[in-house]
């Protein structure tokens, strides 16, 4: 799975400035980075394009608040089925 940075979810979610991901996650509108450095955070692509397909389908704030709680449980899912495999 790609791992977006800053340009690419800007680009994808229409957005010009720096702040605009950072206000949206402030607001529950939109996922947090994860780490993919010391100083570097990135998007799982999917994750940016079901944020991206929710707002183009019309969905209100709340909706795609109740988005951002259920793509935050599925990094959770995620990483405990990776460290069961390990």
């Amino acid at each position: 799975m790609p791992i977006l940075r800053l340009p690419a979810i800007k680009a994808e979610m229409g957005w010009r400035s720096d702040a605009s991901p950072y206000n949206a996650i402030r607001d529950g509108l939109f996922t947090t980075g994860v780490a993919i450095g010391q100083r570097a955070k990135g998007w799982p692509d999917y994750e940016v394009k079901a944020i991206a397909a929710a707002r183009i389908a019309g969905k209100s704030d709340d909706q795609i608040r109740e988005l951002v709680k259920v793509l935050h449980a599925k990094r959770k899912e995620l990483s405990i089925l990776q460290g069961a495999a390990a």
